[in-house]
């Protein structure tokens, strides 16, 4: 599919990039294994627009697993939820470490935002893009992202604080 030199950038663009895009994919979508799935999607079709995409690979490939990412939210938008499992709800055995709980509380929380709010916040937080960065990848105004990313932090200070807490602050 890639000749030569360019077989080796790509080899080599993929050995440097493929943990960070799993790591986006996941904080995208919440499942080891269709984070996996979404990466190895974009690393093909990567592979096959190489040279349009060896300018930049890694913002190529981005924002093929957020596109991937937002596709998917929206086809599970459309199907009826699916009753969870006894005690699915669990994150592990007793005694599990606060951080792991609180990460998967926030994975949880982002669950409740829209799919470009989510993916602005991952973009942004975790992959520690710039705004024009954002707005690059997703194809879209930075006044957008600045706007996805302030309602996303709004609605994730609603999801993640106790309702007293919110009743206190709502009356201030």
């Amino acid at each position: 599919m890639i000749p030569g030199r360019d077989r080796r950038a790509f080899d080599e663009f993929v050995a440097t990039s493929a943990s960070r895009l799993v790591r986006t994919a996941y904080l995208l979508c919440g499942d080891r294994g269709h984070a996996e799935d979404l990466v190895q999607t974009a690393l093909l079709r990567t592979a096959r627009r190489w040279r349009s995409a060896r300018r930049q690979p890694e913002a190529y490939a981005r924002r093929v697993v957020v596109n991937l990412a937002k596709d998917r939210w929206r086809d599970l938008a459309r199907r009826p939820a699916e009753a969870p499992l006894e005690g699915a709800d669990r994150a592990g055995p007793i005694g599990v470490v606060d951080g792991l709980l609180d990460r998967d509380e926030l994975l949880r929380a982002t669950e409740q935002l829209s799919a470009g709010q989510r993916a602005v916040l991952v973009l942004r937080y975790f992959d520690d893009l710039t705004v024009e960065e954002t707005a690059a990848t997703l194809g879209c105004s930075t006044g957008t992202v600045k706007s996805q990313t302030s309602r996303a932090l709004e609605r994730l200070r609603v999801v993640l604080t106790p309702e007293k807490e919110n009743a206190d602050v709502d009356r201030r």
